[in-house]
């Protein structure tokens, strides 16, 4: 059984306070793709509708991130093979990570193809409510929010062990993401040029996403010394710098 006791110690101590304010920071930045996800996806679904759809789906991100924080054990244990292809082995987290920037490459590009070729953007308000439902949005956001939880619950536990602290940050964190997300979605929604660079930036989160998993699957046929690691912070300073 978990020793909440200690954890609470822990959390208590000034140590422990700046591991919080710490990993609460480091959790908003990981969460700015989920909000930029969300945004864009509830801005299809009827006016009236969209914030509570934001707030449904950080709420879920916020569920399923701190219940993946009482299975840590489990989550490390997906990084070994599940099985082989000739040299290359595949990993639970590899095939989360590839099936994920799959999903998002391709819902990413339809809805960007969408924009590029849609003339008139009058018609697009149009036709919104009709094209997508409340629920199919909230499924895609479940859908988001599991994948992007993985780095997420990664970078809690390579900042902090303690349990206690890794969900007190998350919950703080999506506390803080779902009071400024209508702000976010507002903005995004009202310049249609950062509208294309956040779909541009999603696009290149998908593609990091499949190279994460296809580099885990590569690193199973090599030594250790000779495996590959994605530096995803080329990334994040060239679509910071856009």
């Amino acid at each position: 059984m978990h020793n909440w006791s200690a954890d609470l110690d822990a959390l208590l101590s000034v140590q422990g306070m700046i591991g919080l304010f710490t990993l609460s920071i480091l959790e908003i930045i990981l969460g700015i793709d989920n909000i930029i996800f969300i945004s864009i996806a509830v801005n299809r679904l009827p006016r009236i509708t969209q914030k509570k759809a934001r707030t449904i789906g950080l709420a879920l991100a916020l569920i399923v991130r701190s219940v993946l924080l009482l299975f840590v054990g489990w989550i490390a244990g997906l990084k070994e093979a599940l099985f082989y292809l000739g040299p290359y082995g595949f990993s639970g987290k590899a095939l989360i990570l590839a099936g994920g920037g799959i999903f998002l490459l391709i819902k990413t590009w339809k809805e960007l193809m969408e924009k590029v070729n849609s003339p008139d953007e009058t018609e697009i308000e149009h036709l919104k409510p009709g094209k997508v439902t409340f629920k199919s949005v909230i499924i895609q956001i479940i859908i988001i929010d599991f994948i992007f939880s993985f780095d997420s619950i990664l970078a809690a536990v390579g900042v902090s062990g303690i349990v206690l602290i890794m969900i007190a940050a998350v919950v703080i964190s999506m506390i803080l993401m779902i009071m400024f997300s209508g702000f976010v979605a507002d903005f995004i929604n009202r310049n249609q040029g950062i509208k294309t660079i956040a779909l541009v930036f999603l696009l290149a989160i998908g593609a990091i996403l499949l190279a994460e998993g296809v580099m885990d699957a590569y690193n199973f046929s090599v030594p250790e010394e000779q495996h590959l690691h994605l530096n995803k912070n080329y990334a994040y300073v060239a679509l910071g710098f856009a």
